[in-house]
């Protein structure tokens, strides 16, 4: 009986070590600060949103107000104005007529793959690893 139990063991092993290496993130590109496929999700609609942002400022000399403001605006879709981002909420604001704006992406649950993001006019992203971002949280960096 013995005998029959080592190679069940071996295979339960090999499995569970191909599981693992099925969820370790690889990253998309040199520097890539993301730990996870939400992560670099988030981090790419928080760059869509920065860049249709800046683009919607040429034409109108102020950021629009809205998410749905921004629809056409670059590669900004209708689609993105949900604020449902899968692990994600997206949280958008604007203040003085336009003049400011910042977005943030808080995940539905924290953990190692699942960090909070904050952006503003400035284009800086920032990030906290077991709360929401905010302004004077540390910036992003390559990793």
């Amino acid at each position: 009986m013995l005998n029959h139990a080592r190679p069940l063991a071996a295979a339960v092993l090999a499995l569970s070590l191909f599981a693992a290496a099925q969820t370790t993130y690889t990253p998309q590109f040199k520097g890539d600060p993301a730990h996870s496929t939400a992560e670099a999700a988030a981090l790419g609609y928080m760059r869509t949103v920065i860049y249709a942002q800046r683009v919607y400022y040429k034409k109108h000399a102020a950021y629009a107000t809205s998410l749905a403001e921004l629809v056409g605006s670059s590669s900004f879709t209708r689609r993105m104005t949900n604020p449902d981002r899968g692990d994600y909420t997206v949280h958008f604001t604007s203040t003085n007529a336009g003049k400011n704006f910042s977005v943030s992406m808080v995940p539905k649950q924290f953990d190692a793959a699942h960090r909070a993001f904050f952006a503003d006019d400035t284009g800086t992203i920032r990030v906290e690893n077991d709360q929401p971002a905010t302004v004077s949280s540390p910036k992003l960096k390559a990793e």
